[in-house]
């Protein structure tokens, strides 16, 4: 592919540049900080593909930002930013055999030879350094964006296996040194863990990464102690003196009393690679632990160090990851849910088949839509796998093995719960149930409110809930504030301890925050964010609920669409307004939030693209304390853009609406003078500006 001039990008080439920054830099922040991931990492590399392919075709779109060049989030955390000694690089990934054979060319192309190769599992666990000073454990830390990482150096002291002292092996100079390695849980802990949490109704774990990496960003570490996290390490800067490749540096990493994975193999010059990865594919849901593919190294460090790295992976070294596990199946029959909001979801219930190391008898079909694009009919024989290792999902039909007397499957016209008459709006893909007291809404309803971004009901979820409702405890959501521990002794399995644990636990939350009230209350298209602008603005639920639709349509960040959908229920008196009596019948009292008074008030500020000053949450966090508001997309409300490095779509929405744009240096600049507004900057939003100014 030739390389392209700046000049001759095309408009929709540089676009979808600029949005898939953003997309990656999202999924970055997701995975890597929250430990939240949306997307299978099979969806996130064809983006991530996608954006090099522009890069190399364009080369003056690579920008220093952009996730191409960065490994993992810079974004505020919890716990202190450390340096790391040597850059934590990520890895060039490789999905078929073809592409190994690509990587082990431009090998024998730049040094002349077939080198030796090392073969190690690639663990789906969280990645970590641990500085040693003169032998002992200094620190530890995660990934992070690569040149500097969060420091977790209390939790790794409460991973068994990693050592707090390392002994003497052969020539070891002391002094300053990182090794870096995989933090896991292993597979039979996690389904311990699962059991316990699901017998007192707590959320589960969906994968093993996801608990090691939660596990390991506590901030108590007696948490992180009792989920018997294991490890395995793999590398150490600088190299120990003596050790001349890769495969001598794993034994000695073993022989100081680091923990190795034995699932290591020499590839003489790497014959036998493809042999190595089918067997590994074949037979990797029978190890203990849960793996996404296996990691090729150059074994010599000598010629490590002649083929170098770019700004983001190493060039000796290549990720291969596994695709997909696929099984075929039947179909039994296709079910429909119903979820908080009313959406109406088919659910195809499976003969049970073993796909990636689990069961799977149920996947969701998403909507109407997806069923017929598919055209998954009762009785198919169906191709099943997971996205991600995580999340089942049919593939396709096997149309060949179709019976004759198939029917095409059509949406059910009444709830299955409440037998209300179902409606699908135009330019709408999701059918839903409107009636407001739909039990099976109740029951999501309550499973949302309860949730951590809500009220956060600690003990309290789906599966104590149901037991609660099947009981008869709960007719509507006050009730469960009006709990009694003799209540719940009358649940079977529930004991005295666990019972006032549950109401200290409900009892505790009577008072939020008026941002997470409204927020758990599950108004349609009301996210968390939005639900903070509303509480910010309005101050009190007796002013927002006074409020007339245009003025909530007027709130900075609110557009019609949401100020409809929150007008609509708060005065549905069989809705949403019963829903709120129900709570504060209960004792629920949200907490009136006070505007914050300040040089800023009035004004909405939106930020994006990269910032190096502070994280884009203490920027917002920065504007909000001096009155402003933050929001997430621009419109004519807004009253100025702060556009970072690798800026994208909303940098070309601020031009076409006339939006103030400051760069980094000009906002740092008016944070220290609040009062003095750069130019063009004023509270009137765009709308109302004199189109000469």
């Amino acid at each position: 592919m030739t390389p392209v001039s700046g000049s001759a990008v095309p408009k929709e080439v540089r676009g979808r540049a600029s949005e898939l920054r953003e997309v990656l830099a999202r999924h970055n922040y997701l995975y890597y900080v929250l430990d939240q991931p949306e997307i299978p990492d099979g969806d996130y590399d064809q983006l991530f593909r996608e954006l090099e392919q522009i890069e190399d075709q364009y080369p003056s779109l690579r920008t220093k930002g952009s996730p191409t060049q960065r490994v993992g989030s810079s974004r505020a955390t919890p716990f202190r930013k450390v340096r790391h000694l040597v850059p934590m690089r990520s890895l060039a990934n490789a999905v078929t055999f073809e592409e190994v054979d690509l990587f082990r060319g431009r090998l024998r192309r730049v040094l002349g030879e077939d080198p030796d190769l090392v073969a190690e599992l690639k663990m789906d666990g969280l990645a970590v350094s641990l500085t040693y000073r003169d032998g002992e454990l200094l620190q530890g830390a995660t990934r992070g964006d690569g040149d500097t990482g969060e420091d977790i150096s209390a939790n790794v002291r409460e991973v068994a296996s990693i050592p707090q002292r390392i002994g003497h092996a052969g020539d070891v100079v002391f002094g300053s040194f990182e090794v870096r390695g995989e933090v896991y849980m292993p597979k039979l802990v996690l389904e311990q863990i699962n059991r316990e949490r699901g017998a007192v109704g707590l959320e589960l774990y969906a994968n093993c990464r996801n608990a090691a990496a939660g596990s390991l960003r506590q901030l108590d570490s007696q948490v992180t102690r009792s989920r018997r996290l294991a490890a395995f390490f793999y590398a150490c800067d600088p190299h120990p003196a003596g050790v001349i490749g890769q495969w001598d540096l794993l034994s000695w990493l073993s022989e100081v009393g680091f923990p190795v994975n034995a699932e290591r193999v020499l590839l003489p010059e790497g014959r036998g690679a493809e042999a190595l990865l089918e067997g590994l594919h074949s037979r990797r849901h029978l190890l203990p632990y849960e793996i996404d593919g296996v990691v090729l190294k150059v074994n010599r460090l000598n010629l490590q160090d002649e083929l170098g790295s770019d700004s983001r992976a190493p060039r000796w070294a290549i990720a291969y990851k596994f695709p997909p596990e696929e099984r075929e199946t039947t179909v039994r029959r296709i079910e429909v849910s119903v979820g908080r909001t009313g959406a109406v979801t088919p659910v195809a219930v499976l003969d049970p088949v073993l796909v990636a190391g689990s069961t799977v008898s149920h996947v969701t079909l998403h909507n109407e839509d997806q069923v017929r694009a598919k055209d998954i009919r009762v009785g198919d024989r169906v191709v099943v796998r997971k996205a991600g290792d995580v999340i089942p999902e049919v593939v396709r039909v096997v149309l060949g093995d179709r019976p004759p007397d198939s029917v095409a499957f059509e949406m059910p016209r009444r709830c299955p719960s409440c037998q209300a008459e179902l409606l699908r709006e135009d330019g709408e893909a999701v059918t839903r149930c409107v009636n407001p007291l739909c039990p099976a809404q109740a029951q999501r309803r309550l499973e949302h409110m309860v949730s951590r971004g809500a009220l956060d009901i600690d003990r309290c979820g789906p599966a104590v809930l149901s037991q609660l409702t099947a009981e008869g405890l709960l007719s509507g959501p006050g009730d469960l504030f009006l709990l009694s521990i003799d209540d719940l002794l009358a649940l079977p399995g529930m004991g005295r301890r666990s019972a006032s644990q549950l109401v200290a636990a409900i009892r505790a939350r009577r008072r939020p925050s008026l941002g997470r009230f409204l927020y758990s209350l599950g108004i349609r298209h009301i996210g968390e964010r939005t639900a903070q602008l509303l509480a910010e603005h309005f101050g009190s639920l007796e002013a927002l609920t006074a409020a007339q639709l245009e003025e909530i349509t007027a709130v900075p960040g609110i557009g019609e669409v949401l100020a409809t959908s929150v007008h609509r229920f708060l005065h549905d008196e069989e809705g949403g307004a019963l829903l709120i009596h129900q709570l504060l019948a209960g004792g629920v009292e949200p907490q009136a939030q006070e505007r914050i008074e300040g040089p800023w008030a009035g004004l909405t500020i939106v930020v994006t693209g990269t910032l190096t000053a502070r994280s884009r949450a203490e920027a917002e966090q920065a504007i909000r304390s001096l009155g402003g508001s933050s929001a997430n997309s621009v419109s004519r409300k807004t009253s100025a853009l702060v556009a970072g490095a690798s800026a994208g779509s909303k940098l070309a929405a601020a031009e076409r609406l006339r939006v103030p744009v400051l760069s980094e240096e000009q906002f740092e600049t008016w944070i220290e003078s609040p009062d003095e507004f750069p130019a063009g900057v004023t509270s009137r939003p765009a709308d109302m500006r004199d189109p000469t100014e």
